[in-house]
C-alpha cells in the first residue's frame, strides 16, 4: 500500500537530455502528420519562397510551418496569434516545431506564400493518399459550397457608394496635401516615406479595385447582350430560324424590323410610282397593280409595329416585377475584398462568400476543387470534371496493383459523376467527359416520379438531353445511382464546416483565397487518411520502403 505521493519537484533538472517525441504517446496522430510532411510530400514549391544564405538569422524550417498549419486547420484554428501561443503552450505544436517558437507574423508570412504552393501540396497529399489504396473513383460527385470571406457584408458598396467614396478620398488627400504644404513647405511632408514603402492594399486602392470591378462587369455585360444581338441579327439575315430576341435588345431589335419592313414596303411602292410615270408618259395609261394602301398601313408593318408595342410592353412589364419581387442587391462590390461576393445561403438572405466547387470519390477524398466567385454552380460542371479526370489519372498512376485474388480493377479512370440540379442544362449533359447523373429538379420530386406518383410540377421543360436525363431518373438504376450524391458530395463539406471549424476564410483576395481554401482541402484528405485508418507508422513504413 502506498504511504504517499509521488513528489512534485519542478527544480528537478532532466538527468537525461529528453526525447519531444515521448512527450505523447506513440500512436498520437501527430506523429503520423511530422512523418508524411517531413518524408512523403514534395515540400519544395514551400522552399522555394524562402530566402537563406542572407544576412540576418536562420528562417524556420517550411517543413516544419506546413505541420503547424496542417495541424491547426484539422483543429479548428487558423488565427496566426492562437497558432503563435499554442506553439509555446500545446504538447503537440510544442513537438512539431521541435522547440522553435513561431510568432504570428511569420505563421501569416508563410501563409501568404501559399498562392505558390497550395495546388502542388493539394497534389501531394492526394498522391499519398493514392499510395494508400485511396480515391476509389466508381462514382463521384459535384457540389457547391458557400464559404465566408474574411469581409463584412456592410462594406458592400454600390457604383454610385464607390464614386462618393472615391470623391471623398481625393478632397481628404487634398486638403491634407494642402495643410502639410502651408506647414512644411510645398513639395514636402516632414516624414518623408519612400515610395516602395506605400501599401497598395490601402483602403483607397480596394476602393479603386471594387470600382474597376464593377465597370468591368457592367461592360462584359454589355458586351455579352451586343454579341447576343448582333447574333440575332445575323441569324435573321441569313434566313435562319432566329428564335426570340433577346430581352435586353428586345425593344431595339423589334424597332430595327419595323424599319426594315416599312422601307421595303415604301420601296414598292416608289418603284410602282416610278414605272406608272414611265407608262403615263409612254402610252398615256397608268400602270397596273396601283399600291391599295400607303405603307404604314400593310400588313406587314401592322404586324412588325405590333411586335414593337408587344417588346415594349414585355419590357415594361419585366421593369414591374423587378421592382415589386425583392431579387436580392444589386450590383455592389465589397471594399475590404472587392474580389468576394453577396451569395445567396443555406437558410435565406446573403452573406459575403465564395463560392467552393468541390468533386469527392466515394471514400471521401476531395480530388479536385476550385474556389469562385460565381454564386451559380451551373458554368462550373465541365471546367470540374476536367479537372476530376487529371486527378483520376495521377490516382491511378500513383495507385498500388490491385491483389490478382481480390477482383479489383485496375486504373480506368472515373466511372460515374453526380451532380445535383444546379448543373443542369443541355450543354452540360452533353458535354464531354464521363457518364454522368444530374438532377433535374429536387430530390423529393426525383423520388415522386421515380415512384410514378404526380410531382405537380412542370415535366416538359427543356431539351433532349433533359428530357432523357428525366426518364433515366425515373429507372430504379437511375434513382438508386443519384442517391449516392448526398452522402458524397455533402459529406465533406460537412466535415470542414463542422468537425474543421472552417466557416470563413482568413485571407482577402481570390489568389490568397484559393489558396488557403485548396490547402484546407488537401488537411482534409491528410485526416481522412489517418481517421480511415489508411495512414498508420506501418503503411508510411511500407511506402518508405
Amino acid at each position: 500500500m502506498a504511504k504517499g505521493y509521488r513528489p512534485v519537484d519542478r527544480d528537478q533538472v532532466f538527468l537525461f537530455p529528453p526525447d519531444m517525441r515521448e512527450w505523447l504517446p506513440a500512436d498520437h496522430p501527430v506523429h503520423l502528420v511530422i512523418t508524411v510532411v517531413e518524408d512523403h510530400l514534395d515540400t519544395s514549391a514551400f522552399h522555394a519562397a524562402r530566402r537563406t544564405g542572407g544576412a540576418g538569422t536562420a528562417g524556420y524550417d517550411p517543413d516544419m510551418l506546413a505541420a503547424v498549419l496542417a495541424w491547426a486547420y484539422a483543429h479548428k484554428i487558423t488565427s496566426s496569434r492562437e497558432i503563435e501561443r499554442l506553439c509555446r503552450t500545446d504538447v503537440a505544436f510544442r513537438l512539431i516545431c521541435a522547440g522553435n517558437l513561431p510568432d504570428h507574423s511569420t505563421v501569416a508570412r508563410f501563409r501568404g506564400d501559399f498562392p505558390e504552393a497550395a495546388g502542388e501540396f493539394f497534389a501531394e497529399v492526394l498522391i499519398v493518399c493514392a499510395r494508400l489504396g485511396m480515391g476509389r473513383l466508381g462514382t463521384v460527385a459535384l457540389d457547391g459550397m458557400k464559404i465566408a470571406a474574411s469581409a463584412s457584408r456592410a462594406a458592400n458598396r454600390t457604383e454610385e457608394g464607390l464614386r462618393t467614396l472615391a470623391r471623398e478620398a481625393v478632397a481628404a488627400h487634398a486638403a491634407a496635401d494642402a495643410a502639410e504644404d502651408a506647414l512644411f513647405g510645398a513639395g514636402r511632408r516632414g516624414d518623408e516615406v519612400p515610395e516602395e514603402a506605400w501599401n497598395p492594399r490601402s483602403r483607397d486602392g480596394r476602393i479603386r479595385a471594387a470600382l474597376a470591378g464593377l465597370e468591368a462587369e457592367r461592360a462584359a455585360a454589355e458586351a455579352e447582350q451586343a454579341a447576343k444581338a448582333e447574333g440575332f441579327r445575323d441569324r435573321q439575315a441569313a434566313g435562319q430560324r432566329a428564335g426570340r430576341s433577346p430581352d435586353a435588345a428586345a425593344v431595339a431589335l423589334a424597332e430595327e424590323k419595323l424599319a426594315r419592313v416599312m422601307a421595303a414596303q415604301q420601296a414598292r411602292i416608289d418603284e410602282w410610282q416610278a414605272r406608272n410615270e414611265q407608262s403615263l408618259a409612254a402610252t398615256g395609261r397608268p400602270a397596273r397593280n396601283p399600291p391599295r394602301r400607303p405603307a404604314s398601313a400593310h400588313c406587314r408593318v401592322k404586324q412588325a409595329a405590333a411586335q414593337v408595342e408587344k417588346a415594349r410592353a414585355r419590357q415594361q412589364e419585366a421593369g414591374r416585377r423587378a421592382a415589386e419581387k425583392d431579387k436580392g442587391p444589386g450590383p455592389v462590390r465589397n471594399i475590404t475584398d472587392p474580389d468576394s461576393r453577396l451569395m445567396p445561403v443555406r437558410g435565406g438572405g446573403f452573406g459575403q462568400c465564395y463560392n467552393a466547387q468541390n468533386v469527392t470519390s466515394e471514400d471521401g477524398l476531395v480530388i479536385a476543387t476550385e474556389l469562385t466567385d460565381d454564386p451559380a454552380d451551373m458554368a462550373w460542371f465541365e471546367p470540374m470534371m476536367a479537372q476530376a479526370e487529371d486527378a483520376a489519372a495521377l490516382i491511378d498512376a500513383h495507385r498500388p496493383a490491385p491483389d490478382p485474388g481480390s477482383g479489383e480493377q485496375a486504373g480506368g479512370g472515373i466511372g460515374q459523376a453526380l451532380a445535383d440540379a444546379g448543373y443542369c442544362s443541355e450543354a452540360n449533359l452533353t458535354c464531354d467527359g464521363p457518364d454522368r447523373l444530374i438532377a433535374v429538379g429536387k430530390r423529393r420530386d426525383l423520388e415522386k416520379a421515380a415512384r410514378g406518383q404526380d410531382t405537380g410540377r412542370d415535366q416538359d421543360w427543356g431539351g433532349p438531353a433533359v428530357q432523357a436525363m428525366r426518364e433515366r431518373l425515373r429507372t430504379p438504376d437511375g434513382i438508386e445511382a443519384y442517391r449516392q450524391r448526398g452522402h458524397i458530395a455533402e459529406t465533406p463539406h460537412g466535415h470542414i464546416k463542422h468537425n474543421m471549424g472552417i466557416r470563413q476564410l482568413s485571407v482577402r483576395g481570390k489568389a490568397k483565397a484559393s489558396a488557403e481554401w485548396t490547402f484546407i482541402c488537401a488537411i482534409h484528405n491528410l485526416f481522412k487518411a489517418i481517421t480511415a485508418g489508411h495512414l498508420t507508422p506501418q503503411a508510411l513504413a511500407a511506402l518508405a520502403s
